[in-house]
This record gives structure tokens, C-alpha cells and sequence, in this order.
């Protein structure tokens, strides 16, 4: 099973990086600037030669996307089963994991994953109903994060919390309300999942105390939360500054 890919980055990094994922590819015979026909002398490069065709069409083949002129049919890398977990827990001494706990926004999940893949997360888990999975305004908001990121689907998230808990992983979850930590304060050394909610509701309650620990985003302006994928980020990158300093 294969799914559509459009957009002139993330097209270019797939095809950096593998792209026999690309089965095939369609470009827009209107242009001829610089960056589609670099696009153009990588597909030939790796043994792919581009369909050229008019803008209507590739509308058509998008789906609605923002194309830019570039789509594809890439092979379907899709979600990973829950067995991934077991494999990265045991390959990886320290792993770094984000969780995303109902969020619904393809949008939201795109960024978080483009963040994910740009801190190093091992993997981004997801519920596998109420939520967003793969698809084609995913992967091109991610920027090439969809396709070298996986993303784990699994169906009791408070159960996958408890198994990583078991095999040693700290799970601290993102909440707002009084009695959460300074997330500054909390230590995001060693094995770690970081727990993020849904737009707009935040951490489910089975999820929430499921977490080892709350940690709330210092806030000092009028608004009293952040975009889900923003918060992922700053949540994100101090785990990657404390384990700079301080390696796990």
C-alpha cells in the first residue's frame, strides 16, 4: 500500500535519504526554476524518472495539498507496531520518546514530528483512536520527520505507559494546573517518554496520573497555554540541553 507525498522539501529529503520509498514522481511542466530542477537531477540521479504534467493534474494527484509543483507516491512506512518500543528500549540505553495523547491536528502532529526527528527522539507514540495518523498534510508539514521519525500507534495508551515505566523509561507529563513542577526543575536525564495532550483538553485524566511527573511551561504573558507542537518543543530541547551538560 503506498500514500502521496507533495512539497519540494519534503520530496528532496526523502530523496536524500531513501528514496526507494518513492515509487513514483510527478512534477509540474509549468515551472523551471532552481529547486524543482534540483529536485528533478536527484530523482534521475537515483534511478527515477519524473512524470512531467500540467498543474491541474498535479492539483488532482495532492489531494488538496500544497504541492509546489513535486508530488509522489511513496511506499507506505506508515505507523510501526507497539513491538518497536521493545526493540528501542533494547538497543538504546537513554532513550529519548515523545507522546502525544489525542492530539487530532494534522497540523500539530507534522511540527511535533519535524521537532521530534530535530531533537532526537527515538519515537513519537500516539493512540491509535482519537488521533491523528499519517497522511499527506502530516508528512508535509513534517518536512521529511514523517518519513525517519516513527511514529508508534498503540491502542491502551495508559498501558504503554505503565510497560515503559516497567522497563525503567520516566514519564513525565505536560499540565498547566497548580500543584504540576517547574519544568525547569524537573531532571529529564536518562530513559524519558515526555507526555503531551490533546488541542485545546491537554492530558487526558488516566494519562495524567499515569505519569511518573507534571511539569508545567513557566508562563508570564496573557495567555495561559501553548500550541501543542510549541510545547513539545520547549519540553523537548531542555531534555536536550540537560543531557548535553550532563550526558546520560
Amino acid at each position: 500500500m503506498s500514500r502521496r507525498l507533495a512539497g519540494l522539501h519534503p520530496l528532496t529529503t526523502l530523496l536524500q535519504s531513501d528514496p526507494q520509498q518513492i515509487e513514483q514522481l510527478w512534477l509540474d511542466q509549468q515551472r523551471s526554476d532552481k529547486r524543482l530542477r534540483q529536485l528533478a537531477e536527484l530523482a534521475q540521479r537515483a534511478g527515477i524518472t519524473p512524470h512531467w504534467v500540467d498543474r491541474p493534474a498535479l492539483d488532482r494527484l495532492a489531494g488538496g495539498v500544497r504541492h509546489q509543483g513535486a508530488v509522489a507516491e511513496v511506499a507506505a512506512t506508515s505507523s510501526y507496531h507497539e513491538s518497536h518500543l521493545e526493540q528501542i528500549l533494547l538497543t538504546q540505553p537513554a532513550p529519548l520518546l515523545l507522546i502525544l495523547d489525542g492530539v487530532q491536528d494534522p497540523h500539530n502532529l507534522g511540527a511535533s514530528l519535524r521537532t521530534a526527528d530535530a531533537a532526537g527522539v527515538a519515537a513519537v507514540v500516539v493512540p491509535r483512536d482519537r488521533a491523528c495518523g499519517l497522511n499527506a498534510t502530516v508528512s508535509k508539514v513534517a518536512s521529511g520527520a514523517a518519513e525517519r521519525v516513527p511514529l508508534v500507534q498503540v491502542t491502551n495508551l495508559a498501558r504503554t505507559l505503565r510497560q515503559l515505566q516497567q522497563a525503567g523509561v520516566y514519564t513525565v507529563g505536560a499540565a498547566g494546573e497548580a500543584g504540576s513542577d517547574d519544568l525547569y526543575a524537573a531532571d529529564l536525564r536518562g530513559p524519558l517518554a515526555l507526555v503531551l495532550g490533546a488541542e485545546g483538553e491537554g492530558l487526558r485524566r488516566l494519562t495524567r496520573e499515569r505519569c511518573d511527573q507534571l511539569v508545567r511551561i513557566p508562563m508570564y504573558g496573557v495567555v495561559s497555554s501553548l500550541n501543542v507542537s510549541v510545547a513539545a518543543g520547549v519540553l523537548l530541547y531542555e531534555a536536550v540541553r540537560q543531557r548535553r551538560i550532563t550526558p546520560p
